[in-house]
């Protein structure tokens, strides 16, 4: 059953535990373990899906290298150990994909990137735009700045959150354990795994998580039964899987004890859903009804086909669209401001650069970033 979730998925994030990747006593990195990951990612990759991961462990690394000892750290001492350890992360996961050719490019975000509209435009632009050229986004949350992320964050909400910024199919958590249980099987020989949970997470679910916190781990089971609630909601299947063994993605393929959280829609509906429920439009489009046809049959909306622009809005910001008759038909993002809408539109996409001063995006609402009424 994973390994069907696995082969069908075309973008999967993959979210890796600092105790996983980083040994405890030394802070070091465990290398060995890296490189087959590594492999896994490039198995992925050559089969035409598209990876990026969700990486702890910078706090860990780093704190062994600036001499900072074991236990809870304070708030700057965190931040000094993840700006200390997130170079070296980054290096060694440069090393270990670079073999297989792969571009590895970092990105930072805190969970407010997702929350704010304009950052979270931004970073899924930018994460969309690096797996079209083909690299593997290595991301983590910018510890060095966040302040209550340190604290009360935690990577596998903020994997469930990259996982809907980027409308993946599949988010993967590698943790030390294989799964849901009904209770803790390290304290309950009676534990029933639970291979599979479908459509919503019940409080009776959520209940089964209790707490695991250790060492410079800050997840747990109760942390990634939030994350797959997030991922859910996103129309994206979540897999919690043993990772500790060598090839773990690969053992998933194989067939692997894992617990799969399946969603009711799919990243596609689930936006779309949002789009159209959960957003109201601040301004508005009047389209041409060649521009009115397109739409019908599936495609985005371009400049040539907008023939009048109404309100104040932003990139990013819902608006109406409408034919001549003053009728809405759709509703999506709008990829320009209304002040630079006003100025392209009309004209014709190549035309969009001599006019702003800057190369946007090709289209004023993307076909993805639309609904229909």
């Amino acid at each position: 059953m994973s390994a069907a979730a696995l082969a069908k998925a075309k973008r999967i994030v993959v979210k890796i535990g600092s105790q996983l990747l980083v040994d405890p006593d030394r802070g070091t990195v465990h290398r060995r373990w890296l490189e087959t990951l590594a492999a896994d990612v490039a198995w992925l990759r050559a089969r035409g899906q598209e990876v990026a991961l969700v990486s702890s462990g910078a706090i860990a690394v780093g704190r062994r290298h600036l001499g900072l000892p074991n236990g809870k750290l304070k708030l700057q001492e965190q931040q000094a150990a993840a700006a200390t350890g997130m170079i070296r992360l980054a290096h060694a996961y440069q090393e270990v994909l670079g073999e297989h050719d792969l571009t590895v490019a970092q990105v930072l975000l805190t969970l407010d990137d997702s929350e704010n509209r304009r950052r979270y435009i931004n970073a899924r632009n930018t994460l969309m735009e690096l797996l079209s050229l083909g690299a593997v986004p290595l991301i983590n949350e910018n510890d060095t700045v966040a302040t209550d992320e340190i604290r009360f964050g935690d990577n596998d909400r903020l994997a469930a959150r990259v996982a809907a910024m980027m409308s993946a199919d599949l988010l993967i958590i590698l943790s030390d354990i294989d799964g849901l249980f009904s209770a803790n099987p390290q304290r309950d020989p009676d534990a029933r795994f639970i291979p599979e949970v479908r459509n919503e997470i019940t409080p009776e679910i959520e209940a089964m998580a209790g707490v695991n916190l250790s060492g410079d781990s800050r997840g747990g089971m109760v942390t990634k039964i939030a994350a797959a609630k997030i991922a859910m909601g996103a129309g994206a299947e979540t897999i919690i899987a043993l990772g500790k063994e060598p090839h773990p993605l690969q053992r998933i393929a194989a067939g692997a004890r894992c617990t799969r959280f399946i969603p009711k829609g799919n990243p596609r509906t689930a936006r779309k859903e949002w789009i159209a429920g959960s957003l109201k439009a601040v301004g508005g489009l009047t389209v041409d009804a060649g521009a009115a046809r397109a739409l019908a049959s599936g495609k985005s909306l371009l400049p040539a086909g907008v023939i009048a622009v109404e309100g104040k809005f932003e990139r990013g910001d819902a608006v109406a669209i409408r034919n001549g008759d003053g009728r809405e038909i759709g509703r999506g993002l709008s990829a320009y401001s209304s002040a630079d809408a006003k100025r392209i539109a009309g004209h014709k996409t190549g035309e969009i650069e001599a006019i702003l001063g800057y190369r946007g995006r090709d289209e004023i609402v993307h076909r993805d970033d639309l609904v229909l009424m």
